[in-house]
């Protein structure tokens, strides 16, 4: 996946993202961003924002930038700023894998369905732990290749056609924690099929040790 692509495809998606794949993660995305740990006056980071579905979501006791590089996708999330009034809502269009923000600027960053969708996830991730704070969180709601054999196999194979529609089936979480300063602190499955799992990460880049959970 090269990123034009990924923006044309999105881009396409925008008008009937909600009506179609906005409702099949619906329930995951309200369950993921209810269960946040956001604090009073903490900075919140959404990556790949969409349509902005989430945004009502939040705390109005937080600052929030969402970013996201399909121009179609943020125009849908711009009305739905203005529809439930969000002046604590701030949004960019910017690549995620270069993201023009400061060090250490966020105490939690979400990434709702967009390591897999992305061109290099390893740029994402690196991103992503540069602008959190050490100590902060990184929370990701995603699709991760299951430890199952053939289920594994038969990701591995319809990976090539997902592509073509704009995200890949056969990346697992231990390989896109791998090398990072990410500790898992929490994961679970959120929707009723088990589909998408919920990982909370703590940003280790203070060294402190946490206490982790498996990610297999």
């Amino acid at each position: 996946m090269d990123l034009d692509k990924v923006e044309r495809v999105y881009t396409n998606y925008a008008g009937m993202y909600d009506q179609t794949f906005g409702r099949v993660v619906g329930q995951s995305r309200e369950s993921a961003v209810r269960g946040l740990p956001v604090q009073p006056g903490d900075r919140v980071l959404e990556v790949g924002i969409g349509t902005g579905e989430a945004l009502p979501l939040y705390p109005r006791h937080c600052e929030i930038l969402g970013i996201d590089f399909s121009e179609g996708m943020l125009e849908k999330a711009r009305k739905r700023i203005l529809t439930h009034q969000l002046d604590h809502v701030t949004l960019r269009r910017m690549d995620a894998a270069r993201m023009e923000l400061e060090n250490d600027s966020f105490d939690l960053v979400m990434a709702a369905y967009v390591v897999t969708a992305v061109p290099d996830y390893r740029k994402v991730i690196r991103e992503m732990i540069r602008v959190c704070k050490p100590g902060g969180r990184i929370i990701m709601l995603n699709h991760f290749s299951n430890g199952n054999k053939v289920i594994a196999a038969v990701e591995k194979m319809i990976s090539p056609l997902c592509k073509h529609i704009g995200f890949r089936t056969d990346l697992s979480l231990s390989t896109v924690l791998e090398g990072t300063t990410l500790v898992v602190v929490r994961k679970k499955k959120v929707n009723p099929l088990r589909f998408w799992h919920l990982v909370e990460c703590v940003n280790q880049k203070n060294g402190h040790a946490i206490p982790a959970v498996s990610v297999k």
